[in-house]
């Protein structure tokens, strides 16, 4: 039996791969990654991204903390801590909370193209529908972000068979929707390279607290500590890049920000050490590296 392949990249095992280092000879970049998501009231996906049953009042209002205080909680731990982000943003944030925007934008953090809502996967769209909703997110963000985007991360990381190929002739430099690597690498598209920049479910506060493996916040900030050590060891053999995935709605309770809160204490204890920067300084950063450096180019 011949099982399918995509031909997006090719395999090249992390320990075949030419080496280099990030910017001032770092070897470890991190970044802190925020999913700010809006959701429809009663319609649309549940919370895990399947079309039934239809979501609850709770389980919107659940959500809708995010928003109204869970990232104003997130925003200030890392103004405290020096810490730059890069956010995940539904451009329906635009017109319902439109002051999320705002602080974000005024903290100079990146803003990534989420999609409208994550009330809805753009896996299920036709070609045309979809090119139609990147381009929004495109005009959306640049409008009231001060900015274009130049990343992507699709709701539930969803993608159809051409959402590479349409992101590229977007505009975009790359994605995060292929968490298959710790190290960025070129994806081949229609209209050209696109970056995949590393994504960690491993680490995202969504699956290990809430929907999946159900551990606990002190659970999930031990593991983002281990990780964090471990990667900053290896980084010494190879460049690594160290992602934590964080959503407004789980890790900005009270009881789970103070857990978290040790955890990002520990990482920038090390901040001589690593390169704390965003997911758009990354693709940059690969773009000059020679030919041949970063897989697939």
């Amino acid at each position: 039996m011949e099982f399918p392949r995509h031909d997006r990249y090719d395999f090249v095992p992390i320990d075949e791969r030419l080496d280099y280092s990030w910017p001032d000879g770092k070897r470890l970049a991190v970044y802190f990654g925020n999913n700010v998501e809006e959701f429809a009231f009663r319609t649309g996906l549940n919370e895990v991204g399947l079309p039934a049953p239809i979501p609850a009042t709770r389980t919107y209002a659940q959500r809708d903390y995010g928003n109204r205080v869970g990232i104003w909680r997130m925003l200030d731990l890392l103004d405290d801590l020096g810490a730059p982000a890069s956010h995940n943003i539904n451009t329906a944030i635009f017109d319902h909370s439109p002051q999320v925007a705002k602080r974000i934008k005024e903290r100079g953090d990146e803003m990534i193209g989420h999609g409208r809502t994550n009330s809805e996967r753009q896996d299920v769209f036709s070609e045309a529908e979809e090119k139609e909703m990147i381009e929004h997110c495109v005009e959306a963000i640049e409008n009231n972000g001060g900015k274009r985007p130049t990343g992507w991360l699709s709701p539930f990381l969803a993608e159809s068979a051409v959402t590479p190929d349409l992101l590229k002739e977007a505009g975009y430099d790359y994605t995060l929707n292929w968490p298959c690597d710790d190290q960025p690498f070129w994806m081949r598209t229609r209209a050209g390279p696109l970056l995949s920049v590393p994504y960690t479910i491993a680490l995202n506060d969504l699956p290990v607290i809430v929907n999946t493996w159900h551990y606990s916040p002190r659970q999930y900030a031990e593991m983002i500590v281990d990780q964090f050590d471990e990667m900053l060891e290896e980084s010494q053999r190879r460049p690594l890049v160290f992602c934590i995935s964080m959503h407004t709605f789980v890790l900005g309770y009270p009881f789970r920000i103070r857990a978290l809160r040790q955890a990002i204490e520990h990482i920038m204890r090390h901040r001589d050490d690593i390169w704390v920067t965003k997911p758009g300084e990354i693709a940059a950063y690969c773009k000059t590296l020679p030919a041949g450096i970063i897989p697939g180019s």
